[in-house]
């Protein structure tokens, strides 16, 4: 059984705009290393925004939704 009502996203703050894709991976904990990110990226683990995304150092901007592994996060910008 396949519960969807359970999907939380959680909101994640960055600091500079635009980040590679894989730093959020690793810094989120959602994987273990850098490493792995660009791995479960290249084997097309990972969506953004709704689309499978292969590229490891894809630029992501505040606004972008990031889902994997069921986790899904939106991505904000830090005021200054």
């Amino acid at each position: 059984m396949n519960d969807k009502s359970n999907d939380t996203t959680r909101e994640v703050e960055i600091i500079q705009e635009p980040t590679e894709l894989y730093k959020i991976l690793k810094f989120e904990g959602m994987v273990p290393s850098g490493g792995e990110a660009k791995l479960v990226i290249a084997n097309g683990l990972v969506s953004v925004n709704g689309q499978l995304e292969t590229q490891k150092r894809k630029k992501i901007m505040a606004g972008d939704i990031i889902e994997f592994n069921d986790e899904k996060i939106i991505i904000t910008k830090q005021e200054k």
